[in-house]
């Protein structure tokens, strides 16, 4: 069977995300690059397989095209059962989705780089300037989250259990993120901790930004 495509970039948090999901469901991909710094995102070619010349997309075998890292997670999710990434109980299973979306619909919009490009080239933001951007509103987010994390019933090893999920992707790859911009990571001692025993897995590890084909 032809391995689906999985365009991506190494940098890309939200490729970070579903390199992780596709590790942790067994599914061996196509990798092609797009640098985004260069612009090669909204190459003509690209922009046929996804119009909003974004990354990740993923090209099933049959030819589909599936964009967005969260739609596509839970794609997979549906798909290949297991190992699944959300609880089974549907209060649990609405809290892990609730702290997946606090990073990827709170943080991430305002802190990507189309943004951040723009606060660059339409204000004359300055590298300090991005920088604090970036630090205020991962600080917005993660405080309540550690409060969240800490105030669990259970010190589960990952945020809503024994066994990494769908909130535990979106928080590794923020976290990675994160050392880009030095967010002060000390005040956040439970995210710390569950993002370090994420780490210690392969599929965290294979998907990490240092370990791709592109990696600069």
């Amino acid at each position: 069977m032809t391995a689906p495509i999985l365009h991506s970039y190494f940098r890309s948090s939200t490729s970070f995300r579903l390199r992780i999901a596709l590790n942790l469901k067994g599914i061996e991909t196509d990798y092609q690059s797009h640098h985004l710094k260069l612009g090669e995102q909204h190459s003509d070619a690209y922009l046929r397989v996804n119009r909003q010349g974004l990354v990740p997309s993923l090209v099933l075998a049959n030819g589909t095209v599936l964009t967005q890292s969260m739609a596509i997670i839970e794609y997979l999710d549906e798909t290949i059962p297991e190992p699944s990434l959300l609880p089974k109980d549907q209060e649990t299973r609405a809290k892990a989705r609730a702290m997946a979306q606090m990073i990827a619909c709170e943080i991430h919009p305002v802190n990507n780089l189309r943004v951040l490009e723009y606060l660059r080239s339409e204000f004359g933001a300055g590298d300090s300037q991005v920088a604090s951007w970036f630090r205020h509103w991962v600080d917005t987010t993660f405080v309540p989250l550690e409060q969240m994390l800490a105030e669990r019933e259970t010190a589960h090893r990952f945020c809503l259990g024994e066994t990494p999920g769908l909130a535990d992707i979106c928080l590794v790859a923020q976290v990675a993120n994160n050392a880009r911009f030095d967010v002060d990571m000390s005040a956040y001692p439970v995210i710390s901790r569950i993002n370090a025993a994420c780490m210690e897995l392969d599929a965290f590890k294979k998907a990490a930004p240092a370990a791709q084909p592109d990696a600069e």
